[in-house]
């Protein structure tokens, strides 16, 4: 008994390795399996526990009514309902609550286009993901256009563990891929590579659901154009991206063909470096003239002689180039003479560009002057730190830096212009028409019958003459004009946002309804501080030298004080 006073007071700190024996033990029990080993932790835990207690100093109730028990026990009392609380708060938000996203660029907000699309969703769509597991990430985007509308639906199926479900939808070898089910029809999305699900292409493929036909783009020939058939470099990524965002890509020469078709939506004009002949001219400015779009793309020291086709429209193209002063093109190893581009003018094509960077190796000045009837919309504008210099003679680029820049220019212009229809004139009756009463009877009736045959094409699921006509006219004729060609070539094409110059205004120049515009990946804000070696150098100094000499040097004025 002895032995077991003097002993006592060293026993009773036995209680604080039980607690901790007894906490592991609980949760490798919880989190893992009841093995031996959670077993035996908590088992030694609660025996420590109860030596430390009874053994340690007066037992149960000494250790009850201390004032150190009762504050302890008040403080884990208070953490534990801070915990309860914040869980179930959790797991409320996580369930019922709406999501918030606070991050700079919205990483995980929808597009506003993909909004638009899939909240006009009118019959079930089924997106088909087929993969060995299932991304988190994939989930959360999938989740987040379930939530807009309930007619999207989707589901995660192995292609290895089933197969037969793969071959319906001709999954590939590599079994990564995601699918629409539309009722029968079965629609390839894109395959999965390392970034998984891509916003932009299952956006588009739902865009086009809705459609009963796809629009058509058509590529000139013939005078020297870029090419995209991929024999040389060309446009061949531009016509690639096309078809994957559902157009219909084709080639037109005026030479097998004297007019633009008929279903034609867009018509590209890509570099033409040969002169285009009067008829060739004149065909365009019917084409215009009649609601076509236009996409003409011409580089610096070309001239295809279309003056007389953009003085119509107030445009001249300077034969000048732009060359940019401010150093900023430096920085992505870029020289003066591309012109690298952050600002854009506020159009649907370049809206969601925000502050974003495109580059126009050689570019040349788009001038605008102001035409009635015709509504003009800058779309690139060069920095303002910006000179437009003519090559000498030698092919040279001298710029006097000495004088005022003269920037910003435009190099890239939207122009809208409204059509009239020559067939809608007024209607000149003569006075019999209004004396006779015959008139108004066979009028009346001729009404009578063209109604009676609108309601019957209209119940066989057809449409109205009327309806065909509105859903064929086209309100303005529409032209973009570019001082550049060559900043969607291919290898080009895929920089910073020049293939989104490119495929947003053929988007909106093909004049669909349910047309959508590039929708970009989200990209983090770079955030890191550059620094040169000689503020590298003075970092170092401060931290490692100065700053311990200062406080060294305190600490010893302090010392010497209180002595």
């Amino acid at each position: 008994m002895k032995a077991l006073s003097t002993l006592r007071p060293y026993l009773r700190w036995l209680i604080w390795p039980g607690l901790a024996l007894t906490t592991a033990g609980l949760i490798s029990g919880f989190v893992g399996a009841w093995t031996a080993v959670p077993v035996t932790l908590l088992v030694a835990g609660v025996a420590l526990t109860q030596i430390g207690l009874f053994m340690g100093g007066g037992g149960y109730r000494n250790f009850l009514q201390s004032r150190s028990t009762q504050a302890g026990t008040n403080a884990v009392l208070a953490t534990v309902s801070v915990l309860l609380i914040l869980a179930v708060a959790n797991f409320l938000a996580v369930q019922y609550g709406p999501r918030i996203d606070f991050t700079e660029g919205g990483l995980f907000t929808l597009a506003p286009e993909t909004q638009a699309v899939v909240s006009n969703l009118r019959q079930p769509v089924n997106v088909v993901l087929f993969d060995a597991s299932l991304n988190s990430n994939d989930k959360e985007l999938l989740d987040s256009y379930q939530n807009i509308n309930e007619n999207l639906t989707y589901e995660y199926v192995n292609p290895f563990q089933n197969p037969g479900i793969a071959r319906e939808f001709n999954v590939s070898g590599e079994g990564r891929e995601v699918h629409l089910e539309v009722g029968d029809k079965k629609i390839f999305v894109q395959p999965l590579g390392v970034q998984g699900l891509n916003e932009q292409d299952l956006t588009n493929k739902l865009a086009q659901i809705g459609r009963d036909r796809d629009a058509v783009v058509y590529f000139l020939q013939g005078h020297d154009e870029f090419l995209i058939d991929g024999s040389v470099s060309g446009y061949a990524q531009a016509a690639a991206a096309l078809e994957e965002d559902g157009f219909t890509v084709d080639t037109l020469n005026f030479d097998e063909i004297g007019v633009v078709p008929g279903d034609a939506n867009a018509l590209v004009i890509a570099g033409p470096k040969q002169t285009f002949f009067e008829p060739e001219v004149e065909i365009l400015e019917t084409y215009l003239d009649e609601g076509g779009s236009v996409l003409l793309m011409v580089d610096p020291q070309t001239n295809p002689e279309l003056d007389s086709l953009l003085e119509e429209w107030g445009i001249t193209l300077d034969e000048r180039l732009i060359v940019d002063a401010s150093n900023t093109g430096q920085l992505v190893g870029l020289g003066p003479a591309a012109p690298l581009v952050t600002d854009y003018g506020e159009h649907p094509i370049t809206e969601a560009f925000d502050n974003g960077r495109s580059f126009y190796p050689l570019a040349r000045p788009v001038l605008v002057e102001e035409v009635d009837g015709v509504e003009a919309t800058p779309l690139l504008l060069s920095n303002a730190q910006s000179y437009a210099e003519e090559l000498s003679p030698t092919g040279e680029l001298n710029v006097d830096t000495e004088q005022a820049p003269e920037g910003p220019f435009t190099i890239g212009v939207v122009l809208t212009r409204e059509i009239q229809d020559p067939d809608l004139e007024e209607t000149e009756f003569s006075e019999e028409s209004f004396e006779d009463p015959s008139f108004d009877e066979a009028e009346e009736e001729a009404e009578n019958e063209e109604t009676v045959e609108e309601e019957e094409a209209t119940a066989d699921g057809g449409e109205t003459t009327s309806e065909a006509e509105d859903e064929g006219a086209q309100g303005e004729g529409r032209l973009v004009v570019i001082g550049n060609a060559t900043f969607a070539t291919d290898g080009l094409f895929g920089q910073q946002l020049n293939g989104d110059v490119f495929l947003n205004s053929v988007t909106w120049l093909s004049n669909l309804e349910d047309s959508i515009l590039s929708i970009r990946a989200r990209e983090i804000t770079n955030r890191r501080i550059t620094m040169t070696v000689s503020r590298q150098i003075l970092v170092i100094v401060l931290a490692l030298i100065v700053l311990p000499l200062l406080g060294l040097i305190g600490a010893t004025v302090t010392w010497f004080r209180r002595r």
